[in-house]
């Protein structure tokens, strides 16, 4: 079991960046690879970033690669997503996830483990 909790979202503006963070308690945080996903109010929940159990392979939706950076640092138990060049369209919930295994998915079907989210939200 592993429980994960989200932080740093906010309101910014366009162009803003932002830093968000997810600590992990329980088992071992360097077993799961991590995702963070995102969820605009009526739309479903979609991939933003994936990287894996020791941090050197990453991945990247389209919609945010150049902009976003996803990190870790296991010593801290902690994923970080730094976000720069924010769009309104980036406005959504934030959700970090765990999955049980070393494998880098881009499907929450991939993730075992989920936070509760932060809320982002980017005005024009």
């Amino acid at each position: 079991q592993v429980q994960l909790l989200e932080s740093g979202g906010g309101l910014v503006q366009a162009g803003g960046s932002l830093r968000l963070s997810c600590a992990a308690s329980g088992r071992t945080f360097s077993a799961y690879a991590m995702g963070w996903f995102r969820q605009a109010p009526g739309k479903e929940r979609e991939f933003v970033a994936a990287i894996s159990r020791a941090g050197g392979s990453t991945s990247y939706a389209d919609s945010v690669k150049g902009r976003f950076t996803i990190s870790r640092d296991n010593a801290k138990n902690t994923v970080y997503l730094q976000m720069n060049s924010l769009k309104p369209e980036d406005t959504a919930d934030y959700y970090c996830a765990a999955a049980n295994s070393y494998y880098m998915g881009s499907y929450p079907s991939d993730y075992v483990y989920w936070g509760q989210g932060t809320q982002v939200t980017v005005s024009s």
